[in-house]
């Protein structure tokens, strides 16, 4: 199956992150991309890219920790995110200075990118990958931005989950809302990553916090004009025990095998 046009692809973008513009109502994207970023990586002073942004909140971070970060994004209603959060800042000298390291968010093709050979020391997307027929090529574009000894975070939805079954049924009635999507096993996102030159520094992945289930039922709720709380039972009993056992699972590497998205922390050499 191919992706659709590029013309199509906007549009449903567009579509989408204009359906998002309250983000108090958006979950944020897996937390590990942003812990995994910061603990292998010292940000004070590193030119970052973050491709297909979305609110890009994850770049907004590592600016805050010191990096000078670029937003990339193919959607206009994106980017128009990303300001409304800019402009959303508190007036502080912190923000002041944060300001001055975001350039102006930039609307251009991943698979194309307008920057020199060897320039960022990290370039990181996440939920990206799964959408186009051709991601190695999306990788080697990745490969020629970064510098040596520079590192690319890619963060993906995993194989083996009810995610996937549920998207393929979708898929199939033509329902799913980005037209098409693939998924990958750790082994398989390792590959790509190596294929294209980068070595396996570190590899993660999380569970979906809530669950895959319940999200989806809010979704649903709030279709009908129900607005179900976004973590429910949050700072409960029931909820810190539940989390600190399934950061103990994701210890081990199995684990991965079973959670929501997955990710590859690769070094070019």
């Amino acid at each position: 199956m191919n992706t659709p046009s590029k013309n199509a692809q906007q549009i449903t973008w567009d579509e989408f992150w204009k359906s998002k513009q309250d983000l108090n109502k958006v979950y944020p994207s897996s937390p590990t991309v942003l812990k995994t970023a910061l603990k292998h990586i010292p940000m004070k002073g590193k030119k970052v890219l973050e491709v297909g942004a979305g609110t890009a909140r994850d770049s907004l971070a590592l600016c805050q920790a010191g990096a000078q970060v670029v937003i990339l994004d193919f959607s206009a209603q994106s980017l128009s995110l990303v300001q409304k959060q800019i402009k959303a800042l508190p007036e502080t000298t912190l923000s002041h200075q944060l300001i001055s390291r975001l350039p102006q968010p930039l609307r251009a093709d991943a698979f194309r990118t307008p920057f020199p050979d060897n320039y960022f020391d990290l370039v990181f997307h996440q939920g990206l990958l799964e959408h186009f027929t051709q991601p190695l090529e999306l990788l080697k574009e990745n490969h020629r931005i970064l510098k040596h000894g520079g590192y690319l975070l890619c963060d993906v939805p995993q194989t083996y989950h009810i995610y996937t079954l549920v998207k393929k049924i979708l898929i199939f009635l033509d329902r799913w809302f980005a037209g098409w999507e693939t998924q990958f096993t750790p082994k398989e996102l390792r590959a790509l990553s190596e294929q294209v030159g980068f070595k396996t520094i570190h590899t993660y992945g999380d569970w979906m916090r809530p669950s895959f289930a319940y999200r989806t039922l809010r979704e649903i709720c709030l279709k009908i004009g129900l607005n179900l709380p976004k973590y429910p039972l949050k700072d409960t009993l029931w909820d810190r025990t539940k989390d600190q056992v399934l950061d103990y699972m994701s210890s081990y590497s199995a684990s991965q095998y079973t959670q929501l998205t997955i990710g590859v922390l690769g070094q070019k050499i």
